[in-house]
């Protein structure tokens, strides 16, 4: 292999290994979904694991909800650039008890936007095991900063 040859093959493969820095995805701080519900993330404790809030937006209906405590934990960063996190809502209703887990991960498209890919579980209290079959519901939800 000639020189030049060499000293091309060295300039690619140098810069295959110097990428420029990977963009990385953490939850902390406030995200709104698809449908309109706002939550806040706190900073990541060392154990990758957060607390914070979810209020529901229109699209939960007319019941009476409030701000509602949320607590998860996400993949660190150091080893998956965009990870899988998890989290669960347990909704402060007037009259009904409701809890939420979200499951899903966090992606950094090419414009450094994040954006959260979420499967959701939904479960009321059923009055009996007679109805247990429509306590759970399930769905997907988008959110962006």
């Amino acid at each position: 292999m000639g020189r030049r040859a060499f000293a091309l093959v060295l300039a690619l493969a140098l810069a295959v290994c110097v990428s420029p820095v990977e963009r990385k995805c953490l939850l902390s701080g406030s995200w709104r979904s698809d449908t309109g519900c706002r939550m806040v993330v706190s900073i990541l404790d060392k154990d990758n694991r957060f607390s914070g809030f979810y209020l529901p937006g229109p699209a939960a209906g007319n019941l009476e909800l409030l701000t509602s405590p949320l607590e998860g934990s996400q993949q660190d960063t150091r080893l998956v650039p965009q990870p899988i996190f998890y989290f669960t809502v347990n909704w402060q209703l007037r009259e009904a008890a409701r809890t939420t887990v979200f499951l899903g991960q966090c992606y950094v498209d090419t414009n450094k936007e994040e954006t959260l890919h979420a499967l959701w579980l939904l479960r009321e209290v059923a009055d009996s095991p007679d109805e247990d079959w429509k306590a759970t519901r399930i769905g997907t939800s988008i959110f962006t900063r």
